[in-house]
């Protein structure tokens, strides 16, 4: 009898299409979900095989490979990464970031720190904390919480994936299902890609399931699975893909690799 594969994959609207009846088109894996930060500490640990992380975890992972053609990724507004802020870019000196966030944190250090020149102070929001309370210029929010966010005191919300292809001209990707090295994937490879194809056939069934619990319009979480978020890794996102691991390998956040492709 074979192991099943341990897989882990992020707990938000926008994963619900990549794991839509995974686990029947892979029947050979063992699904659970979390936050991708926690994901990504299961998977430095041995404890997955594979993983919806975010990719700036898939770089500093230890020997990782991807699944092709599959990523959660936007080009321009992305409506579920926004920096809340009480200031302008110019004037923003601390930032608390989301604990469920990696991707999205590097992408707010990069922004700041390359794009606008500035050095502000971090520190850690808990997942639990209620936002409207931070005292720092802005707040890091991301996933279904931040599409819920309104933050009436915070007077701009910068989308952080309108910022970086409007700086790079580039799509931003946040996350891949990374493998861990050694682990071979062999029928269940073909079985994420048909969950992909099948999730992304079913959006409106998976939006208006979806939309009550998280206290959103049903109509809106449609337009956000179908034209908002991409699923495809193609040319374009893997050009954002290196273009965004070159900057944050600058700054210290990633290691400087090669970008492999493929499962193991």
């Amino acid at each position: 009898m074979s192991t099943k594969l341990r897989v882990g994959a992020v707990n938000y609207l926008n994963s619900k299409p990549l794991v839509e009846r995974l686990s029947e088109f892979a029947s050979n894996i063992d699904l659970s979900l979390d936050l991708p930060s926690r994901l990504a500490d299961q998977m430095a640990a041995g404890d997955l095989d594979v993983g919806l992380i975010p990719v700036v975890e898939f770089f500093r992972g230890d020997g990782y490979t991807f699944i092709p053609n599959i990523a959660i990724a936007s080009r321009g507004p992305v409506l579920s990464v926004t920096l809340f802020s009480r200031v302008p870019w110019a004037e923003i000196r601390s930032v608390a970031l989301d604990e469920g966030s990696r991707t999205s944190a590097a992408l707010t250090k990069i922004l700041l720190r390359t794009r606008h020149g500035l050095n502000p102070r971090f520190e850690q929001l808990p997942i639990d904390a209620p936002a409207e309370q931070v005292k720092t210029d802005a707040v890091l929010l991301i996933g279904d919480r931040a599409m819920r966010a309104c933050l009436p005191d915070h007077r701009y919300a910068y989308d952080l994936g309108e910022e970086w292809t409007a700086w790079t001209g580039l799509p931003m990707v946040y996350a891949v299902w990374a493998v861990r090295g050694g682990v071979e994937l062999g029928t269940a490879e073909r079985g994420f890609q048909k969950a992909k194809e099948y999730g992304l056939s079913r959006a409106g069934a998976i939006a208006q399931r979806e939309a009550p619990e998280l206290g959103l319009d049903a109509g809106f979480c449609r337009r956000y699975l179908e034209t908002v978020i991409r699923y495809d890794l193609g040319a374009a996102e893997l050009a954002g893909l290196r273009r965004y691991h070159e900057l944050a390998a600058e700054l210290g956040l990633a290691p400087e690799l090669s970008l492999a492709s493929g499962a193991a």
